[in-house]
């Protein structure tokens, strides 16, 4: 008797495993590290981390390309992009780094800390490295690759 409720036991057990198993490919699988890209300019070169979001994958997919950016009121850089991302959940708090969406193409590199006006913009990664690259006036090509 003690061996079929402990058969039972194990055939149950396995059951959620592999339901745990099914969820976690459906979901994604298991957690992968953030992508991280390649920033350069005539000013030097960083290194940025990539937000788990489906606008940050699509500039993934589109790279490498080259960035024609300008400066904006002394705390950031912007350019367009090739092709819209798509829109993502966004906010109005930004840190030094961050790089981020205002519309579905107008890029934005953030290298002093502030706050936007609503909608706010889209997340799509953080600087990890010396963001004084950005802070030049004036238009500069800025290379992105993996």
């Amino acid at each position: 008797m003690d061996t079929v409720k402990q058969q039972q036991r194990k055939l149950l057990l396995r059951t959620f495993q592999l339901a745990a198993a099914v969820l976690a490919i459906l979901a994604g699988g298991p957690a992968m590290a953030q992508e991280r890209i390649r920033i350069s300019s005539e000013w030097g070169n960083v290194t940025a981390e990539l937000a788990e979001n489906e606008a940050a994958r699509s500039l993934t997919r589109m790279l490498p390309l080259t960035i024609e950016m300008r400066d904006h009121i002394r705390q950031e850089k912007t350019g367009n992009l090739p092709s819209p991302l798509p829109e993502v959940k966004r906010q109005q708090d930004f840190a030094a780094g961050t790089l981020g969406l205002w519309g579905p193409d107008d890029f934005v590199i953030y290298y002093k800390k502030g706050r936007v006006p609503q909608p706010g913009i889209t997340i799509l990664g953080d600087v990890k490295g010396d963001v004084s690259i950005f802070d030049r006036p004036g238009p500069s090509p800025f290379a992105w690759k993996r």
